[in-house]
Protein backbone atom coordinates (compact mmCIF):
# COMPACT_ATOMS: atom_id res chain seq x y z
CA UNK A 1 0.00 0.00 0.00
CA UNK A 2 1.11 3.40 -0.59
CA UNK A 3 0.30 6.61 0.68
CA UNK A 4 -2.66 7.74 -1.88
CA UNK A 5 -3.83 3.89 -0.96
CA UNK A 6 -4.09 4.86 2.72
CA UNK A 7 -5.87 7.87 1.79
CA UNK A 8 -8.22 6.21 -0.67
CA UNK A 9 -9.04 3.27 1.65
CA UNK A 10 -10.57 6.05 4.22
CA UNK A 11 -12.90 7.41 1.25
CA UNK A 12 -15.50 4.98 1.19
CA UNK A 13 -19.25 6.14 0.82
CA UNK A 14 -22.07 4.50 -0.94
CA UNK A 15 -25.56 6.26 -0.66
CA UNK A 16 -27.26 3.76 -2.20
CA UNK A 17 -27.10 1.87 1.53
CA UNK A 18 -27.70 5.19 3.08
CA UNK A 19 -31.30 7.56 3.18
CA UNK A 20 -31.31 10.90 3.67
CA UNK A 21 -32.09 12.41 7.23
CA UNK A 22 -34.18 16.09 6.45
CA UNK A 23 -34.11 18.52 9.42
CA UNK A 24 -35.30 21.92 8.82
CA UNK A 25 -35.07 21.51 4.97
CA UNK A 26 -31.07 20.25 4.80
CA UNK A 27 -29.59 17.28 4.90
CA UNK A 28 -28.20 16.71 8.43
CA UNK A 29 -27.33 13.00 8.61
CA UNK A 30 -26.97 9.28 6.77
CA UNK A 31 -28.65 6.32 8.44
CA UNK A 32 -29.06 3.40 6.82
CA UNK A 33 -32.05 1.41 5.60
CA UNK A 34 -32.31 -1.16 8.64
CA UNK A 35 -31.81 2.11 11.29
CA UNK A 36 -34.41 4.52 8.99
CA UNK A 37 -37.12 1.44 9.08
CA UNK A 38 -36.45 1.80 13.26
CA UNK A 39 -37.06 5.07 12.82
CA UNK A 40 -40.39 5.01 11.28
CA UNK A 41 -41.63 3.22 14.12
CA UNK A 42 -40.86 6.40 15.97
CA UNK A 43 -44.08 8.36 13.80
CA UNK A 44 -44.78 10.97 14.38
CA UNK A 45 -41.58 12.19 15.32
CA UNK A 46 -39.88 10.84 11.92
CA UNK A 47 -41.37 10.44 8.91
CA UNK A 48 -39.90 7.86 6.56
CA UNK A 49 -40.63 6.56 2.80
CA UNK A 50 -38.32 4.70 0.81
CA UNK A 51 -36.15 7.48 -0.26
CA UNK A 52 -35.67 9.44 2.77
CA UNK A 53 -36.04 10.33 6.65
CA UNK A 54 -37.29 13.68 7.58
CA UNK A 55 -37.33 15.03 11.26
CA UNK A 56 -41.22 16.40 11.44
CA UNK A 57 -41.40 20.67 11.02
CA UNK A 58 -43.26 20.07 14.61
CA UNK A 59 -40.45 19.06 15.85
CA UNK A 60 -38.96 22.29 16.70
CA UNK A 61 -36.75 24.20 19.00
CA UNK A 62 -33.40 23.03 20.68
CA UNK A 63 -34.72 21.63 23.57
CA UNK A 64 -37.38 19.73 21.82
CA UNK A 65 -35.58 18.03 19.39
CA UNK A 66 -32.97 17.06 22.10
CA UNK A 67 -35.61 15.44 23.50
CA UNK A 68 -36.75 13.57 20.83
CA UNK A 69 -33.14 12.17 20.05
CA UNK A 70 -32.72 11.08 23.27
CA UNK A 71 -36.36 9.27 22.56
CA UNK A 72 -34.62 7.68 19.01
CA UNK A 73 -31.30 6.99 20.99
CA UNK A 74 -32.99 5.08 23.42
CA UNK A 75 -35.24 3.18 20.97
CA UNK A 76 -31.74 2.16 18.52
CA UNK A 77 -29.76 1.02 21.83
CA UNK A 78 -32.94 -1.51 22.77
CA UNK A 79 -33.52 -2.28 18.93
CA UNK A 80 -29.10 -3.40 19.09
CA UNK A 81 -28.23 -0.40 16.52
CA UNK A 82 -27.20 1.95 18.81
CA UNK A 83 -24.28 0.17 21.38
CA UNK A 84 -24.80 2.15 24.47
CA UNK A 85 -25.64 5.49 25.25
CA UNK A 86 -22.06 7.22 25.17
CA UNK A 87 -23.33 9.84 27.60
CA UNK A 88 -21.22 12.58 26.00
CA UNK A 89 -22.94 15.63 24.26
CA UNK A 90 -22.29 16.34 20.91
CA UNK A 91 -23.64 19.21 18.74
CA UNK A 92 -26.16 18.77 15.90
CA UNK A 93 -24.97 21.35 13.31
CA UNK A 94 -23.30 21.06 9.73
CA UNK A 95 -20.96 24.01 9.95
CA UNK A 96 -18.80 24.35 13.44
CA UNK A 97 -19.27 27.85 13.60
CA UNK A 98 -23.08 27.57 13.53
CA UNK A 99 -25.89 27.48 16.61
CA UNK A 100 -26.99 23.74 17.83
CA UNK A 101 -29.98 22.50 16.42
CA UNK A 102 -30.11 19.84 19.65
CA UNK A 103 -27.94 18.17 21.57
CA UNK A 104 -27.15 14.43 20.70
CA UNK A 105 -25.70 11.39 22.28
CA UNK A 106 -22.08 10.92 21.07
CA UNK A 107 -23.05 6.75 20.52
CA UNK A 108 -26.12 7.93 18.00
CA UNK A 109 -23.64 10.01 15.71
CA UNK A 110 -22.10 7.54 13.94
CA UNK A 111 -25.42 5.31 13.53
CA UNK A 112 -27.66 8.25 11.99
CA UNK A 113 -24.50 9.71 9.99
CA UNK A 114 -24.67 13.07 11.55
CA UNK A 115 -21.42 15.60 11.33
CA UNK A 116 -18.89 15.32 14.08
CA UNK A 117 -15.61 17.33 15.25
CA UNK A 118 -12.55 16.44 16.36
CA UNK A 119 -9.13 17.57 17.10
CA UNK A 120 -5.88 15.76 16.42
CA UNK A 121 -2.84 16.99 17.28
CA UNK A 122 1.18 16.06 15.63
CA UNK A 123 3.68 15.80 18.40
CA UNK A 124 7.11 15.59 17.44
CA UNK A 125 10.52 16.67 17.98
CA UNK A 126 13.60 18.09 15.94
CA UNK A 127 16.77 17.02 16.69
CA UNK A 128 20.69 16.20 15.39
CA UNK A 129 19.00 13.23 14.24
CA UNK A 130 16.34 14.72 12.38
CA UNK A 131 12.09 14.92 12.94
CA UNK A 132 10.43 12.46 15.22
CA UNK A 133 7.19 11.88 16.23
CA UNK A 134 5.17 10.94 18.71
CA UNK A 135 2.77 8.00 18.62
CA UNK A 136 0.42 6.45 21.00
CA UNK A 137 -0.78 2.51 21.29
CA UNK A 138 -4.78 2.98 21.54
CA UNK A 139 -5.65 0.82 24.59
CA UNK A 140 -6.48 -2.83 23.68
CA UNK A 141 -10.51 -2.62 24.88
CA UNK A 142 -11.18 0.65 22.83
CA UNK A 143 -14.65 0.30 21.12
CA UNK A 144 -12.76 1.99 18.26
CA UNK A 145 -9.64 1.11 16.81
CA UNK A 146 -8.42 -1.16 19.11
CA UNK A 147 -4.56 -1.79 19.59
CA UNK A 148 -3.86 0.59 16.52
CA UNK A 149 -1.64 3.74 16.68
CA UNK A 150 -2.49 7.10 17.23
CA UNK A 151 -1.72 11.01 17.54
CA UNK A 152 0.23 12.33 20.65
CA UNK A 153 -3.50 13.29 21.08
CA UNK A 154 -6.75 13.31 19.67
CA UNK A 155 -10.22 13.60 20.93
CA UNK A 156 -14.21 14.30 19.21
CA UNK A 157 -15.17 17.65 20.18
CA UNK A 158 -18.06 18.26 22.65
CA UNK A 159 -20.89 20.26 22.75
CA UNK A 160 -20.32 23.31 24.79
CA UNK A 161 -16.27 23.73 25.06
CA UNK A 162 -14.10 25.50 22.52
CA UNK A 163 -11.49 23.99 20.85
CA UNK A 164 -8.76 25.19 22.69
CA UNK A 165 -10.13 23.92 25.89
CA UNK A 166 -10.95 20.74 24.21
CA UNK A 167 -7.23 20.27 23.07
CA UNK A 168 -6.05 21.19 26.89
CA UNK A 169 -8.46 19.05 28.46
CA UNK A 170 -7.23 15.61 25.76
CA UNK A 171 -3.88 16.50 25.90
CA UNK A 172 -3.67 16.27 30.16
CA UNK A 173 -5.92 13.19 29.96
CA UNK A 174 -4.27 11.39 26.90
CA UNK A 175 -0.11 12.58 27.66
CA UNK A 176 -0.33 14.22 30.91
CA UNK A 177 0.45 17.62 29.17
CA UNK A 178 0.51 20.63 31.04
CA UNK A 179 -2.05 23.28 29.60
CA UNK A 180 1.41 25.62 29.51
CA UNK A 181 2.72 23.27 26.69
CA UNK A 182 -0.61 22.53 25.21
CA UNK A 183 -1.52 25.79 24.29
CA UNK A 184 1.68 26.11 22.04
CA UNK A 185 -0.27 23.91 19.14
CA UNK A 186 -0.65 25.80 16.55
CA UNK A 187 -3.91 25.35 14.05
CA UNK A 188 -2.63 23.90 10.40
CA UNK A 189 -6.00 23.47 9.01
CA UNK A 190 -9.04 20.77 8.94
CA UNK A 191 -9.47 17.32 7.20
CA UNK A 192 -13.09 16.04 5.99
CA UNK A 193 -14.44 13.13 5.17
CA UNK A 194 -16.89 10.70 4.87
CA UNK A 195 -16.75 6.95 5.69
CA UNK A 196 -18.34 3.65 6.49
CA UNK A 197 -16.56 2.20 9.97
CA UNK A 198 -17.39 -0.87 12.37
CA UNK A 199 -19.70 1.75 14.50
CA UNK A 200 -21.36 3.66 11.47
CA UNK A 201 -21.20 6.56 8.96
CA UNK A 202 -18.45 8.74 9.83
CA UNK A 203 -19.00 12.38 8.29
CA UNK A 204 -16.23 14.04 10.17
CA UNK A 205 -14.20 17.31 10.74
CA UNK A 206 -11.15 17.41 12.15
CA UNK A 207 -9.20 20.01 13.23
CA UNK A 208 -5.59 19.60 12.68
CA UNK A 209 -2.60 20.74 14.84
CA UNK A 210 0.82 21.00 15.19
CA UNK A 211 2.90 20.81 18.33
CA UNK A 212 6.91 20.72 18.38
CA UNK A 213 7.63 19.34 21.90
CA UNK A 214 10.82 19.89 23.87
CA UNK A 215 13.32 16.79 23.42
CA UNK A 216 13.49 15.60 27.52
CA UNK A 217 9.62 15.59 27.48
CA UNK A 218 7.86 12.71 27.83
CA UNK A 219 4.10 11.80 27.56
CA UNK A 220 2.65 10.26 30.29
CA UNK A 221 -1.07 8.55 29.88
CA UNK A 222 -3.45 9.52 32.14
CA UNK A 223 -6.53 8.11 31.21
CA UNK A 224 -6.93 4.20 30.03
CA UNK A 225 -7.57 5.33 26.60
CA UNK A 226 -3.53 4.88 25.62
CA UNK A 227 -1.42 2.14 26.35
CA UNK A 228 1.93 4.13 25.88
CA UNK A 229 3.48 5.95 23.78
CA UNK A 230 6.38 5.39 21.65
CA UNK A 231 8.92 8.36 19.68
CA UNK A 232 9.37 7.38 16.16
CA UNK A 233 11.53 8.85 13.04
CA UNK A 234 9.56 10.22 10.39
CA UNK A 235 10.90 7.48 8.40
CA UNK A 236 9.27 4.65 10.09
CA UNK A 237 6.07 6.80 10.42
CA UNK A 238 6.33 6.67 6.45
CA UNK A 239 7.18 2.98 6.17
CA UNK A 240 4.25 2.07 8.50
CA UNK A 241 1.58 4.57 6.53
CA UNK A 242 3.10 2.63 3.34
CA UNK A 243 3.30 -1.03 4.64
CA UNK A 244 0.88 -1.67 7.45
CA UNK A 245 -2.90 -0.52 8.51
CA UNK A 246 -1.30 0.15 11.70
CA UNK A 247 -2.60 3.16 12.64
CA UNK A 248 -6.20 4.30 13.01
CA UNK A 249 -7.42 5.11 9.78
CA UNK A 250 -8.37 8.65 10.13
CA UNK A 251 -4.69 9.37 12.18
CA UNK A 252 -3.60 7.85 8.67
CA UNK A 253 -5.01 10.90 6.77
CA UNK A 254 -3.60 13.25 9.20
CA UNK A 255 -0.24 11.97 9.16
CA UNK A 256 -0.31 12.43 5.28
CA UNK A 257 -1.27 15.80 5.68
CA UNK A 258 1.58 16.10 8.00
CA UNK A 259 4.28 14.62 5.35
CA UNK A 260 2.68 16.81 2.77
CA UNK A 261 3.21 20.16 4.55
CA UNK A 262 6.73 19.69 6.08
CA UNK A 263 8.00 18.05 3.05
CA UNK A 264 8.34 14.69 3.39
CA UNK A 265 5.53 13.73 0.45
CA UNK A 266 7.50 15.86 -2.69
CA UNK A 267 5.16 16.88 -5.86
CA UNK A 268 7.51 14.14 -8.17
CA UNK A 269 5.84 11.08 -5.67
CA UNK A 270 3.24 8.78 -7.08
CA UNK A 271 -0.41 10.19 -6.85
CA UNK A 272 0.75 13.36 -5.27
CA UNK A 273 -1.60 15.52 -7.18
CA UNK A 274 -4.60 13.29 -6.42
CA UNK A 275 -4.08 13.34 -2.93
CA UNK A 276 -4.00 16.60 -2.44
CA UNK A 277 -7.09 16.92 -4.02
CA UNK A 278 -8.90 13.85 -1.88
CA UNK A 279 -7.45 15.49 1.70
CA UNK A 280 -8.98 18.66 0.79
CA UNK A 281 -12.95 16.95 -0.79
CA UNK A 282 -13.64 14.87 2.13
CA UNK A 283 -17.03 17.56 2.89
CA UNK A 284 -18.59 19.94 2.03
Amino acid sequence: MNLLHRVESVLRWDETKLRPLWIEGRVMGWPTHAVAKRLADLRPHFLVDDRSVRLSPQVAGYARMTAVFDEATDALVESGHVPKRRRERYPLLRRFAEVPLAAVDRGLVPVLGLRSFGIHVNGFVRGADGLKMWVGKRARDKATAPGKFDHLIAGGQPLGLSLADNLVKEAWEEAGMAAELARRAKPVGLLSYKTFFTDGQRDDVLFCYDIEVPADWRPQPQDDEVEHFELWPIAQVIERLQRTDDFKFNVGLVLVDFLMRHGYLQPAAPGYERIARLLRSGGD
